[in-house]
């Protein structure tokens, strides 16, 4: 399953967040874009883990047309950022 991401630059502390939305709690930092990219892949791993572990229900992710229609999500991240992923992505708009 793919979650979608949101990352943003913040000026106050110099770096990149990237929160899933789908998965309360899940965010992390890092200096650019291909590190915050890397750590919140990590992130939503752990946190489905953990909720598996603790017999928690793990939501399901939000249709990608949601997405793009409420223009909250920035970037959705398929688990590699091959060629094929690039060209679904911007089939839908992304």
């Amino acid at each position: 399953m793919y979650y979608p991401i949101k990352i943003f630059y913040s000026e106050e502390d110099e770096g990149f967040i990237a929160i899933a939305p789908d998965l309360p709690g899940c965010s992390t930092f890092g200096k650019t874009e291909m590190e915050v990219i890397e750590k919140i892949t990590i992130a939503k791993e752990l946190w489905i883990k953990d909720a598996q572990i603790h017999h928690e229900a793990v939501p399901r992710p939000s249709p990608i047309e949601d997405t793009i229609k409420q223009k909250k999500i920035y970037w959705r991240y398929c688990n590699t950022s091959t060629p094929i992923c690039l060209r679904r992505l911007s089939n839908k708009g992304v």
